[in-house]
């Protein structure tokens, strides 16, 4: 990797990582917060929603996105016919949804979604105004001006929510908040951004992303359409209340697995993009990467996993427990999912978003089966074969890498294994305590201690190198802001 682009992939994670988790411990707050003065159900009737706000939002990118980050000659016609189009098909899906409202209520047995539909469907409106400049941001590695707009849309927009929840006005509180969050995103967006779109539009820019963004497309709407397929048979089969104990435990499984992964897949994605003509080195990047995720996925899944009762009963008070075998279940299939997308984000930096769109069918076919198979004996056991289909698809996932990049399998899961066993060592050695415990506190507190003391003895005999390494690259970090000054 040359020294320009090491510096400016460094810059990348490090702003990456200050953004995730800078925006995830606001949210976390603010999560405390709401979850004390609102109930399951509010939580539950957002839920029901969330599958039409996230299938709304990818069809509005409808992969141009990442077409025009991949596109190291774009112009500012490309610009300009993305940005209108995203804004033409923004409105007309609010225009279907409006009309749709009344229709989504009745299929849920829940009135009031109608209102509360046709107000959240609006953020769908303001995320297409900031679809191109969030775009240009990743294109030059700007994640300075990323972060700083993500946390300070999620402070304004959960201090909005806060307030509103504190003064009655229930599940209103989470739309408002939902719906300030993209607001802000779009007017910081062009505040930050030094590009306005041009009065220029052309069908042939269109048609030259089409091939590459349609399978993004169908793989990112698969996904939004199975990430809340839970939500869909809860809310269809079970209580409101349910729906909104599970949308909190994955909320809270999402808060590790999605900075974590989101750190990656952005930056990893213009890396990767970067060098995707040198088949060599991406190779050798990408199995440098997977071995360093693995030293930090594995063991913190395994103490979320250890510490979940505790955990839940200490941020969300006793009345979330019940969600907490949901929270494990969760945890657990995430266990795989960061080198899953690390696969998805090399070959999608080849150009493969065919190949990417057959795996994501793959994957969801596997769902589908577990859901058939696990549904007559409850939620917990449709996630037990969550699981097991997040699972299998990481391996099946491994057998295209190696079709494409001549990447062994074998070597995918060596770079994985020996901190496999770390992550499971940390579990037993944050377990012990449970039936001998019985105060939360004191238990969690035991939990944490004993599992990151054994995950830094592990990493002192076994992974010297990488605490050192990982040690070096936070003494230059903190360097740079002055704290060892």
């Amino acid at each position: 990797m040359s020294d320009k682009l090491k510096e400016k992939m460094i810059s990348a994670l490090t702003w990456r990582t200050i953004d995730r988790f800078g925006q995830q411990g606001v949210q976390l707050i603010i999560t405390l917060i709401l979850a004390r003065l609102l109930t399951p159900d509010d939580y539950g009737l957002i839920g029901l929603l969330s599958v039409f706000i996230g299938l709304s939002t990818v069809l509005v990118d409808g992969g141009f996105g990442q077409a025009l980050i991949r596109d190291k000659e774009a112009k500012e016609v490309d610009y300009s016919t993305i940005f209108y189009f995203n804004i033409f098909i923004s409105i007309l899906l609010y225009i279907v949804l409006f009309f749709a409202t009344p229709y989504i209520a009745a299929f849920f047995k829940q009135p009031q979604l109608t209102d509360i539909g046709i107000v959240l469907f609006i953020s769908v409106l303001f995320n297409a105004l900031y679809v191109v400049p969030y775009s240009i941001l990743i294109k030059i590695f700007d994640f300075k001006r990323i972060a700083i707009i993500n946390i300070f849309a999620t402070i304004v927009s959960g201090a909005i929510g806060i307030f509103s929840a504190f003064h009655g006005f229930g599940v209103w509180a989470l739309v408002i908040q939902q719906v300030l969050f993209q607001l802000i995103w779009a007017i910081c967006g062009f505040l930050l951004v030094k590009w306005r779109p041009q009065f220029l539009f052309s069908f042939s820019v269109i048609r030259k992303f089409w091939s590459f963004s349609i399978h993004l497309l169908g793989t990112t709407s698969l996904n939004v359409i199975f990430n809340n397929l839970y939500v869909l048979i809860i809310g269809k089969f079970y209580t409101k209340s349910q729906v909104g104990l599970y949308s909190k435990a994955s909320k809270l499984s999402d808060a590790y697995s999605y900075v974590f992964q989101s750190i990656l897949q952005s930056s990893t994605y213009s890396l990767f993009s970067h060098i995707q003509d040198d088949k060599e080195r991406l190779i050798r990047i990408y199995r440098n990467i997977a071995g360093k995720i693995s030293l930090v996925n594995f063991p913190i899944i395994a103490i979320l996993v250890a510490t979940a009762k505790p955990l839940i009963f200490i941020l969300l008070s006793e009345r979330w427990l019940l969600c907490v075998p949901y929270f494990q279940l969760l945890c657990l299939a995430a266990l795989f999912t960061p080198f899953y997308n690390l696969n998805i984000t090399a070959l999608n930096a080849k150009g493969l978003s065919k190949i990417t769109l057959r795996l994501e069918i793959i994957k969801k076919a596997l769902i589908l089966v577990s859901v058939f198979l696990c549904f007559h004996w409850g939620i917990q056991a449709m996630l037990v074969g969550y699981v097991a289909a997040c699972t299998f698809s990481y391996f099946i996932s491994t057998i295209y890498l190696r079709k494409e990049l001549h990447l062994l399998v074998k070597e995918q899961i060596k770079d994985i294994f020996t901190p496999f066993l770390t992550g499971i060592t940390v579990f037993i050695g944050s377990i012990v305590f449970i039936p001998f415990v019985h105060n939360y506190y004191l238990l969690f507190s035991l939990q944490v201690i004993a599992g990151v003391g054994i995950y830094f003895i592990l990493l002192y005999f076994f992974h010297r190198e990488f605490l050192h390494s990982s040690w070096s690259f936070v003494k230059q970090q903190l360097s740079r802001t002055g704290f060892f000054k």
